[in-house]
C-alpha cells in the first residue's frame, strides 16, 4: 500500500473517532508504574505467586505492536524504561472499550490498568481491566528502520529513531551516565561548577573560526564562544581555585563523522597544579567512568580492543615523530633550526604515506611544521590512550613554556583511536609573555578578511592582577561518548546534529 493511501486511511480513522466523541488527547490518566519497575519487582515471580497478587498495575506508554486474535489481543507497550506486554480481552473490558481498542494503532499512546499474570510462554503480562487512549498518532510508525540504509532520516527524525531503535536510546542514557560520572568525579574533588557567557565580544580561548551575530539593543557584534577558557581563568584569578564548566562550543568550520558545528566540552581548571597533574586526573576520571558505565577498563570500539587502565603512555611530540619513523633525530635538529623544510619533506617517509601541499609547508615555522607532520602521520596511529606532550610554543599561545626548553610548552593532548579527546596545559600566567604571544599570533595570521584573532585586553587586565600557577584542560564529551558507546559517528551521540538542507 502506498504511503499516501495509508495516511488517507489514518486520517479517516481519526475523523471517525472524533465523530464518536472520543477524546484523542486527554490528560487525566496517571501512570503509577513503569515497565522497568514492574519487571524488576515481579520478573522472578511464578505464575502461582502472581495469581495471588492483589495489586493492580497502572502503566502507560506507546503501542509498539498489536497481535489481534479477534476477541482478544496482545499489545507491546513501550515507556521510558522499556516494554511490557498487555493482554486485552473483550469479555473483561466490555464491548464499548474493546470496540475503541480495535480502532487503535501502533504508535498510539495507551493507559492500562490490570493485574499481572504469566502467559503460556511464561511472559510477564498485564491483563487489562481498563484502558484509555492517551494520544492518537497521526502517522504510522515505520515498519522497519534500517539505520545503515536510511541514516539521513535517522538523524533528521531522531524522535522516530528513539521510538523504534532501543540501542539509540541506550546510547543517550549512557551519554548521560558518562557526563554525570565526570561531573561527580570533579565535584568530589572540590571543584565548583560554573557558567560563562556563550555570546562573547571577542572570540578567544582557542584557534577556530567563530559564528558571528549582532545584538540590537547594545548595537554590537557578538560571537558564539569557541571556548570558555579566558572566562574560566578570570574566575581562577578571582579566587575560585577549582572550577569546571560543561559547555557548548561553536566553531564555524567543517562537518564530518568527528566534527559538528556545535559540540560539548568539559573544561576545568585547578590551581597549584601542572599539566602532569591533570594527565593523571584525566586518566583516572575516564577510567573510573568507564568502570561505572561499562563495568570494565577493557572495551571494544569498532572492532578494536582498547585498554583504559591507567597509567597511559606519555610521549613528547618530537619523540613520537621519531618513534613512528616520520623523521630522524638528525632531521629533527634541522627542523628546529627552521631551515630546509621543503628538502626534508621530500626526504622523509611522509611522502610515501600522504602528499602534503609544498607551498603550505614552506610557509610554516619549524614548530608548526612538526605539528603538521604529527597530525598527518602519527595521530592516526595512536589507537590506545596516549598523551602527546611538549607542543611547540607557536601553536600553544596560552600554555606555559617548559623549563629547560623555551621552544616547547607544558602541554598535552590525549588521543584514543587516532582522535584528539582532550587538550590541556600548565597555564601561562605571565601577562607580559601572554601579550607578546597574542601579538605574535595575530601578526602571523596576518590581516585576512576572516581573521578574528583579536587581542583580549580585558583578559590581559585580569591577568595583570595575578593568577596563581594553574593547569587547565578540556575534554571533548561527544568524542569520548563515541568511544565509550562504540558509536562510529559523532551524529550518533548528538540528539540533533547539524544537517544539510534537503535538496
Amino acid at each position: 500500500m502506498e504511503e499516501s493511501e495509508l495516511l488517507r486511511q489514518w486520517k479517516e480513522k481519526i475523523k471517525t473517532l472524533r465523530a464518536m466523541g472520543v477524546d484523542l488527547f486527554p490528560n487525566d490518566f496517571r501512570a503509577e508504574h513503569t515497565s522497568g519497575a514492574i519487571i524488576e519487582r515481579y520478573g522472578d515471580w511464578s505464575a502461582e505467586a502472581l495469581a495471588d497478587l492483589k495489586e493492580t498495575m497502572s502503566c502507560a506508554g506507546r503501542i509498539m505492536a498489536i497481535r489481534d486474535f479477534g476477541k482478544a489481543a496482545f499489545v507491546h507497550l513501550q515507556d521510558r524504561k522499556g516494554r511490557i506486554q498487555v493482554y486485552v480481552r473483550r469479555d473483561l473490558l466490555g464491548e464499548e472499550p474493546f470496540g475503541l481498542f480495535k480502532r487503535l494503532d501502533a504508535g498510539d499512546f495507551l493507559g492500562v490498568q490490570g493485574r499481572l499474570f504469566r502467559t503460556k510462554t511464561g511472559e510477564l503480562t498485564i491483563e487489562a481491566s481498563s484502558i484509555q487512549l492517551l494520544a492518537k498518532s497521526c502517522h504510522p510508525l515505520p515498519e522497519k528502520w534500517h539505520g545503515l540504509i536510511d541514516v539521513e532520516a535517522r538523524y533528521r527524525q531522531r524522535y522516530l529513531d528513539l521510538i523504534v531503535n532501543p540501542k539509540v536510546k541506550e546510547t543517550f542514557y549512557k551519554r548521560n551516565e558518562i557526563i554525570q560520572g565526570m561531573k561527580g568525579f570533579l565535584l568530589q574533588r572540590d571543584f565548583l561548577e560554573v557558567e560563562t557567557p556563550m555570546m562573547q565580544p571577542i572570540p578567544g580561548g582557542a584557534q577556530a573560526r567563530p559564528f558571528k551575530t549582532h545584538h540590537n539593543a547594545l548595537n554590537m557584534d557578538l560571537y558564539l564562544r569557541i571556548a570558555p577558557e579566558l572566562y574560566l581563568k578570570r574566575l581562577v584569578i578571582g579566587g575560585l581555585e577549582r572550577v569546571f564548566e560543561l559547555n557548548r562550543n561553536f566553531r564555524n568550520e567543517g562537518v564530518s563523522s568527528q566534527h559538528n558545528p556545535e559540540f560539548t566540552m568539559l573544561e576545568f581548571y585547578q590551581s597549584y597544579s601542572t599539566y602532569e597533574d591533570l594527565m593523571a586526573l584525566i586518566e583516572e576520571m575516564i577510567g573510573e567512568v568507564a568502570e561505572q558505565v561499562l563495568g570494565s577498563h577493557q572495551i571494544t570500539y569498532q572492532g578494536a580492543a582498547l585498554d583504559l587502565t591507567p597509567p597511559w603512555p606519555r610521549i613528547t611530540l618530537k619523540e613520537s615523530l621519531i618513534q613512528y619513523g616520520v623523521i630522524s633525530r638528525k632531521e629533527l635538529e634541522t627542523v628546529q633550526g627552521g631551515t630546509g623544510l621543503e628538502k626534508i619533506l621530500e626526504e622523509i617517509k611522509i611522502k610515501k604515506e600522504k602528499e602534503l601541499n609544498i607551498e603550505e609547508i614552506g610557509s610554516l615555522s619549524g614548530g608548526e611544521f612538526l605539528v603538521k607532520l604529527f597530525e598527518e602521520v602519527v595521530e592516526p596511529k595512536l589507537i590506545q590512550p596516549t598523551f602527546i606532550t611538549e607542543y611547540p610554543v607557536e601553536v600553544s599561545p596560552l600554555a606555559r613554556r617548559k623549563g629547560g626548553d623555551q621552544t616547547v610548552t607544558e602541554r598535552f593532548e590525549l588521543f584514543i583511536m587516532g582522535r584528539e579527546i582532550a587538550n590541556g596545559f600548565s597555564e601561562l600566567n605571565d601577562p607580559e609573555d601572554q601579550r607578546e604571544r597574542f601579538r605574535a599570533q595575530a601578526a602571523h595570521k596576518g590581516a585576512a578578511e576572516d581573521d578574528l584573532s583579536i587581542i583580549d585586553e580585558a583578559f590581559l587586565t585580569a591577568l595583570e592582577y595575578g593568577m596563581p600557577p594553574t593547569a587547565g584542560a578540556g575534554i571533548g564529551i561527544d568524542r569520548l561518548v563515541m568511544i565509550l558507546t562504540d558509536s562510529p559517528s559523532i551524529r550518533d551521540v548528538i540528539f540533533f546534529p547539524q544537517m544539510r538542507e534537503k535538496a
